[in-house]
């Protein structure tokens, strides 16, 4: 499946920026099973710096600088990516999480995969010891690890509310947790403090999700969002494998990823330091648009 991504991010400032210095994460990287065709970022004003670089988890991040004075910065990225993911494991042929937990353990490697790096809390996922008892039920003693995240996803599906008014994103994971609602970043958030907590090493996704329209309606412009999701590690063998807690799914072909890192600090989409504004305003617009729409379209 191709798709075509265009996403503006706009901010108005409530008085005029004389500096602004910050780092972007919105340019997807090829992975197995995603392949990208095509990226354009455009920046308005035009940054007197840019440059270019991979951080340690291997995501593309654009630091620009920003002299001109402003009252309002437009960043727009248009990314064209193929996906085409090969399935997930089987949930029960993935080995016990007490084995998988041990071999994370011992794992030596120091690369940005290693299971080493998303072992430990973070900055937004603290060691939170009522997600960790929550998660217990799902991994009773020798429990495939898949087949106890999977559980775990869907529960947390089942018990948590999708709520954009009930936190920000500062919000604490034990706010979350004790409302029992929240986004998508609280619901990764939560799962991956559960895992943690068992041993497990699990990452924080960012990316978009393909939205499908209801029978008869077309698509809103603009409508879709970015989204986010867990990645767990299920050993040597079988790898990382992602889940998605907020629509209770494996990953396939309908998300698109853009980034992976321990929580949200090491993919916040947009970063930095600005001078001059008191306050601001921002509006983000995502369309993910599947080329096979397109290609109807014209027919």
């Amino acid at each position: 499946m191709i798709y075509d991504i265009h996403h503006v991010t706009t901010y108005e400032y409530g008085t005029p920026v004389r500096y602004a210095h910050c780092s972007l994460r919105l340019s997807p990287i090829d992975l197995p099973g995603q392949k990208v065709l095509s990226n354009r970022l455009t920046i308005d004003p035009t940054p007197s710096q840019m440059i270019e670089r991979l951080c340690f988890f291997g995501n593309r991040v654009s630091s620009m600088t920003i002299s001109t004075e402003h009252s309002e910065l437009v960043v727009e990225v248009d990314t064209s990516v193929d996906v085409d993911r090969p399935p997930p494991p089987e949930p029960s042929s993935t080995p016990p999480f007490e084995d998988v937990r041990e071999e994370a353990y011992d794992s030596e490697s120091l690369d940005k995969d290693s299971p080493v790096h998303f072992l430990q809390p973070s900055r937004y996922v603290p060691r939170f010891a009522p997600a960790v008892d929550y998660a217990r039920e799902s991994f009773t003693p020798g429990r495939p690890v898949l087949e106890g995240a999977a559980e775990l996803m869907r529960r947390i599906r089942g018990d948590f509310k999708y709520d954009p008014k009930a936190t920000v994103v500062s919000t604490p994971i034990s706010e979350a947790f004790e409302k029992r609602r929240g986004v998508c970043q609280d619901f990764a958030h939560i799962m991956i403090a559960a895992l943690r907590g068992l041993g497990l090493p699990a990452a924080y996704i960012s990316g978009y999700i393909r939205t499908i329209p209801p029978p008869g309606k077309k698509r809103l412009e603009g409508a879709d969002a970015m989204h986010a999701w867990v990645s767990v590690w299920c050993g040597a063998k079988a790898g990382w494998v992602d889940l998605d807690p907020t629509n209770s799914m494996m990953i396939g072909n309908d998300h698109i990823t853009l980034a992976k890192g321990r929580d949200y600090a090491d993919i916040s989409p947009v970063a930095g330091i600005i001078l001059g504004a008191k306050e601001q305003d921002v509006d983000v617009q995502v369309d993910v648009i599947p080329r096979e729409e397109v290609e109807v379209e014209v027919e």
